[in-house]
């Protein structure tokens, strides 16, 4: 009980006066949808490929492919850098580009179909200390911020019925219209900073991926806090985070 109370103090109005959290895997529990949807992407892609070239197929590890090279990312990002992890090389392609085409934002479209027809089958539930603690901090005047790479971010907070929790949302959409690096830059998080007209020195982030802790990191945020989704702790304490913890109950005052 101590160690949930000092950690339930961490985040208070006179030291910051915004939180900006992460959406998959940090306030609702869609992460796994990513995970799995990026997984039967890649898979079919690479079992097309090891056969057209008579090569053994590697599938696609979630334990350490996801967390390495697409989890936090930017959709076309992602694919790059997880073919690039194999050292496959396609033509970018167009933002726009059908979900058959063989490009980086084909692959990217591709997966991106799969997760909408997930979300509309299967539903999103938010985490319920997560939005205990988002409660807890609005109560106290604090301001609140999404900031996601998905674009499917807005569709995700209306299915869990979390929307009006939030101030300002910063997600794929966005960042691509105004041309914001995707993380592990901090571009995202400043932009929803400089939206609520805070410092990012009196702002918190609250992530799950290894590229979210660091753009939190180099951003130069007054806190970031790491919840440990993926029983990895270390990896999220490495990459910047102050504070680990399994799930945001632990940080109610």
């Amino acid at each position: 009980m101590a160690i949930r109370s000092k950690l339930g103090q961490a985040v208070t109005r006179g030291r910051f006066d915004a939180v900006l959290f992460d959406l998959d895997g940090v306030l609702t529990d869609t992460a796994k949808i990513h995970a799995a949807c990026w997984k039967r992407m890649f898979d079919d892609f690479l079992k097309q490929r090891a056969a057209e070239n008579n090569e053994p197929f590697r599938p696609f590890d979630i334990g350490t492919d996801y967390k390495l090279y697409v989890d936090g990312k930017a959709r076309f990002a992602g694919v790059k850098s997880f073919l690039e992890s194999r050292g496959i090389h396609l033509p970018y392609g167009d933002p726009d580009s059908p979900p058959n085409n063989e490009t980086i934002c084909g692959l990217g479209n591709r997966k991106d179909e799969m997760v909408k027809e997930a979300i509309q089958s299967e539903g999103v539930e938010a985490f319920e200390g997560s939005v205990a603690f988002v409660r807890q901090i609005r109560n106290q005047g604090i301001r609140t911020g999404v900031v996601s790479a998905s674009s499917n971010c807005e569709a995700v907070l209306k299915s869990a019925g979390i929307a009006d929790l939030f101030d300002v949302r910063i997600d794929g959409d966005v960042a691509a219209r105004l041309n914001l690096a995707g993380k592990p830059a901090p571009d995202t998080f400043l932009k929803a900073a400089e939206e609520l007209g805070i410092v990012p020195q009196r702002a918190v982030v609250v992530e799950d991926a290894i590229s979210g802790v660091q753009a939190g990191r180099d951003g130069g945020f007054g806190l970031v806090i790491g919840v440990d989704r993926k029983a990895d702790p270390e990896s999220l304490w490495e990459n910047g985070a102050d504070i680990v913890v399994k799930d945001l109950a632990e940080m109610l005052g």
